[in-house]
């Protein structure tokens, strides 16, 4: 599976129980499923190398595109 290259901005989503996301600046949403506790702060502007999660992958949140992080740097 191809590797995405995300650039953005680190956000809370409080849907049901709350979430980190990704808001790309190609205006796409993320949902990491293994987000680093280093990038769970509110507005951090990250450049994040992941993996689409599998197809099949369930989810309470219905929100974003679910992902798998693999690397990360702050900006």
């Amino acid at each position: 599976m191809a590797s995405l290259e995300i650039i953005g901005q680190v956000a809370y989503q409080s849907i049901e129980t709350g979430f980190w996301s990704i808001l790309g600046t190609d205006n796409r949403k993320f949902r990491p499923l293994n987000m680093p506790s280093a990038l769970q702060q509110e507005g951090l502007q990250v450049k994040v190398v992941a993996e689409r999660a599998a197809d099949g992958t369930v989810s309470v949140f219905n929100w974003g595109i679910p992902i798998k992080v693999s690397s990360y740097e702050l900006l």
